[in-house]
């Protein structure tokens, strides 16, 4: 067998019309929605591919900051493509975060919220959520536990306008 990042290959070819198999390594089927501790009480999220205009409800759960305390609210002035629709308790402890993202370009993108404590003004915890976002036209990703898509944006075609231009 020869390993390469987490995918075994074997060295002997298959035999005439037997089928090849690739095997992945246990950690690779962890699909779930990443969170990372960062400096300062700071969380990284990362969700996985996403598709430009294409809404997602993504959820996910933050480890318990004390500072924050219970009552936790997300930040007044908002990401124009992120925000958050519901923080509640987890079962487990800590936090259960609920947010609405909407994919509007390619690429490597970072969004941030802030959580603010309710009980404590000077508590604050920056949230960015990371996505790998492809053109909705190359292909469809498999999302990560804790992401759905929730609606398409209307691409907006010119060749289908009834407009006759200018006379």
């Amino acid at each position: 067998m020869i390993t390469a990042g987490g995918v075994r290959f074997s060295e002997e070819p298959p035999a005439a019309g037997a089928p090849s198999h690739v095997h992945f390594d246990e950690k690779l089927h962890d699909s779930v929605v990443m969170v990372t501790p960062e400096d300062d009480s700071n969380f990284m999220v990362k969700v996985g591919f996403l598709k430009t205009q294409h809404r997602y409800e993504i959820v996910f759960n933050l480890p318990e900051v004390p500072a924050l305390g219970k009552d936790v609210c997300p930040a007044p002035v908002p990401s124009p493509h992120l925000r958050i629709t519901d923080i509640t308790p987890a079962p487990e402890g800590g936090l259960k975060v609920t947010c609405e993202y909407m994919a509007q370009q390619e690429g490597v993108l970072c969004e941030e919220v802030l959580l603010l404590s309710e009980t404590n003004e000077d508590a604050c915890v920056k949230v960015k959520v990371h996505a790998r976002v492809m053109d909705r036209h190359h292909g469809t990703p498999m999302l990560l536990e804790g992401v759905r898509c929730i609606g398409v944006e209307l691409e907006y075609d010119s060749e289908q306008s009834d407009w006759q231009g200018f006379d």
